[in-house]
């Protein structure tokens, strides 16, 4: 039996281009689509479109099990989300896996016959939102064997956003998630390692849906689908290529603009979102300490009471790879303790 994607009993989360309601697409980390049934079977037809040359997998919590389905690199396939001899309730949870490398539309939910969707999951009633790059969306988190090292080789079967700190972060918190990351991402365009020759920056994807540099194809979000509560931006070590200059000076002009833009950024999303608290933070990953001082410079002059400047522990010096999954976790609880210590209302 075939169900709308477009039914009431089906929970949809993250920053989706819903145009065609019965034709979601998925394009950031950690979107998902979650829904209870009563049956034996569940298949999800998925048009997956690529492009930048990784292997591309979906990612499925099924009854508490998590798996992944490869998908075809530029074309429609079926995915077996439950497969059971005898019916009974289940709980399925599909999620996009890796970033803006893809993007994902669901074209069609099938349910073996007589099955029945159950009463909707409840959403969360908390609510984050994180700018971050290819930490904040799990890139290569699976590498565990790789834990404090460089990345190994791979194709983007590593990379899962279940595993990011900002998923592990959201779960800690009872908190929904739109991850509004990519891989590669700096603050500037011209910088970082995303799309060339374009290298566009979050300044310009920051309130996209789509975002396609090659043709100018832009779509603009709607804030007023999602406001949340908490907002994280991660960003700033990706601007130090193709040159480090805040590290080689930081009282230069070059670094004086870096600061002006991102308190143009920060105070861009403040616009969007009046009350929420906002923490300004990196990651772990190896970076020069000049981009962390940038930040608190750019915090402290903000003057936003409901702005604040974070460090992790191993700040900029826990890794030269991307965090693992023993990190993602280690980030997320101090992340979340810091977050819970705040002597301003949260979630109000």
């Amino acid at each position: 039996m075939r169900i709308s994607l477009d039914n009431k009993a089906l929970v949809y989360s993250g920053r989706i281009d819903r145009t065609n309601a019965k034709r979601p697409e998925f394009i950031f980390p950690a979107t998902s689509l979650h829904f209870r049934f009563y049956g034996k079977r569940a298949v999800i037809t998925i048009e997956n479109r690529g492009g930048a040359g990784w292997d591309y997998f979906a990612g499925i919590v099924a009854d508490g099990v998590q798996k992944k389905e490869k998908l075809s690199p530029d074309g429609i396939m079926k995915v077996v989300l439950v497969d059971e001899k005898e019916e009974r309730e289940h709980d399925v949870l599909l999620f996009k896996r890796q970033d803006g490398c893809h993007e994902m539309a669901l074209t069609k939910l099938e349910l073996s016959e007589g099955s029945r969707l159950l009463k909707a999951p409840e959403k969360p009633k908390r609510r984050i939102e994180v700018y971050g790059d290819s930490v904040s969306a799990g890139e290569v988190s699976e590498a565990v064997s790789c834990l404090g090292k460089e990345d190994p080789g791979h194709t983007g079967e590593y990379s899962n956003s279940w595993y990011s700190y900002a998923s592990i972060l959201a779960r800690k918190l009872g908190a929904e998630l739109h991850n509004i990351s990519r891989s590669g991402i700096p603050l500037l365009n011209g910088n970082g390692w995303v799309m060339p020759p374009f290298y566009p920056g979050m300044e310009t994807l920051w309130d996209k849906l789509h975002f396609y540099p090659e043709t100018g194809a832009y779509t603009r979000w709607d804030f007023g689908a999602y406001v949340p509560h908490l907002v994280i931006v991660a960003l700033g070590q990706n601007d130090s290529n193709p040159e480090d200059y805040m590290k080689e000076d930081s009282k230069g002009l070059r670094a004086a603009y870096w600061k002006y833009k991102y308190s143009c950024f920060i105070k861009n999303i403040r616009k969007k979102y009046p009350q929420a608290v906002i923490v300004l933070t990196t990651t772990i990953l190896e970076h020069s300490r000049e981009w962390d001082d940038a930040i608190e410079e750019v915090c402290t002059k903000l003057g936003d009471d409901r702005a604040f400047h974070f460090l992790y522990q191993r700040n900029g010096c826990g890794t030269p790879g991307h965090a693992r999954i023993f990190e993602a976790e280690e980030m997320a609880s101090e992340l979340a303790a810091y977050v819970e210590s705040l002597e301003v209302p949260v979630w109000e």
